[in-house]
């Protein structure tokens, strides 16, 4: 991928990655893949079901009891 920036603002990234001891296409790809998980709802959903299941099996619940509960949850929104 090719991305034209202007001057100045290339120089802006290269000081501010360089002190954050980055290098600016680490810095790019870093902002990249922020912008693309911040605006892609499925990740948000997966992540939110992983946190969900995260804390059931924490209380000792299995994979049949989290399924269960998802589907549980799923009824009553629709």
């Amino acid at each position: 991928m090719l991305i034209r920036l202007d001057p100045e603002l290339k120089d802006k990234l290269l000081r501010i990655a360089r002190r954050e001891g980055k290098s600016a296409s680490g810095a790019v790809r870093e902002m990249i893949a922020k912008y693309v998980l911040e605006r892609d709802i499925g990740a948000h959903i997966d992540e939110l079901w992983g946190r969900v299941g995260s804390k059931l099996r924490a209380k000792g619940a299995g994979r049949s009891d989290i399924e269960r509960t998802i589907q549980e949850v799923r009824r009553k929104r629709s």
